[in-house]
């Protein structure tokens, strides 16, 4: 299985220089122009083909986390790219004492500012993230949130891009998505608008995306030559696809309605009679973490199909990307 040791793709050239973003903060998918996201997911791929070319990329640069919400891959892949970028992280844990409860959220991201060059936050509710950034002149970077996970749907995309070779391959493609509209949702019709590929969405009646996240991808989509619709027939997203994507049925913040949902998304499980409605050698992705026999069978996630894996290494990657093209934009700025 590939690795971030061993890329699929050739090596990628080093870039001559950091990116230069137009955007101060990453809350969102759409923070990001066309030409941003497509230079972020290059220099991803160029980070993985040859870590050392950036090793001193962020040397001296300090980045916060700030944690309402347990994480794996979130936490450890932004350490791991501050550390192999030169820098480092300070793990701030909220879980227990939410963001804005001890501290108003604006004197937080005030002190943060004196001390580090950038804050990363996965918490509960948007708005936090919003008023971090709001109030700090540092960039901060959405972790995760209820409303929006960016930094996943870059990841997404850089597997994508592995896997059809090149973007160009990619506006063939169809990608489908089973399951709730959630946040992660959000991001990866956000991320596929600005692809320009076409995307087919089915939940059960009631979990259906934010209408207005929805029409506005639509328009963009439509803008660069992609559509995106949005239904409750598993049949119907999944016919032709080349990728299935689901997520859990129940995201952090609403295990009290798991009994329900399960009742309501029994349907909507990708089962390996769900991937053969998809194209030949259609691909399974997912954001994890997983409940096998529940959104996805486990004859799926664990078959040759699946590139979950794929899609968790890459958060690296992404995620080095965001940090570089952030930090190093910011402290220009300042220098």
């Amino acid at each position: 299985m590939p690795t971030r040791r061993n890329p699929a793709l050739p090596a990628a050239a080093p870039a001559a220089a950091p990116p230069r973003l137009q955007a101060n903060d990453f809350l969102d998918i759409t923070d990001l122009s066309r030409d941003d996201f497509f230079l972020l997911l290059e220099l991803a791929a160029a980070m993985k083909a040859n870590p050392g070319a950036y090793r001193k990329w962020l040397a001296g640069r300090g980045l916060a986390m700030i944690f309402e919400k347990p994480s794996l891959r979130t936490r450890v892949t932004f350490d791991v790219a501050m550390q192999e970028m030169g820098g480092y992280a300070v793990f701030l844990d909220f879980t227990e004492s939410p963001l804005g409860e001890r501290e108003d959220i604006v004197d937080v991201a005030r002190n943060l500012e004196l001390w580090l060059d950038g804050i990363v936050a996965r918490t509960f509710e948007h708005a936090s993230i919003q008023l971090l950034a709001d109030a700090a002149r540092v960039p901060v970077i959405n972790g995760l949130s209820d409303l929006s996970h960016p930094c996943q749907a870059l990841a997404d995309f850089l597997t994508l891009r592995e896997l059809a070779g090149d973007f160009r391959q990619l506006r063939k493609f169809k990608l489908a998505y089973i399951g709730d509209g959630n946040n992660t949702l959000h991001s990866l019709l956000q991320a596929a608008a600005l692809a320009g590929i076409d995307c087919s969405i089915a939940t059960p009646p009631g979990y259906e995306p934010d209408p207005a996240i929805v029409a506005a991808c639509q328009k963009t989509a439509r803008q660069h030559g992609g559509q995106i619709k949005v239904g409750h027939s598993v049949a119907a997203a999944a016919r032709g696809a080349r990728a299935i994507y689901t997520d859990t049925w129940a995201s952090m913040g609403r295990e009290a309605e798991a009994t329900q949902r399960a009742r309501d998304f029994a349907a909507y499980q990708v089962t390996p009679a769900v991937m053969a409605m998809a194209r030949p050698g259609a691909w399974f992705m997912h954001c994890l973490p997983a409940h096998r026999g529940q959104e996805v069978a486990v004859e799926v996630i664990d078959s040759p199909a699946s590139v979950v894996y794929r899609q968790a290494e890459n958060r690296l990657h992404a995620q080095k990307a965001v940090l570089a093209g952030l930090l190093l934009a910011h402290t220009r700025a300042r220098a």
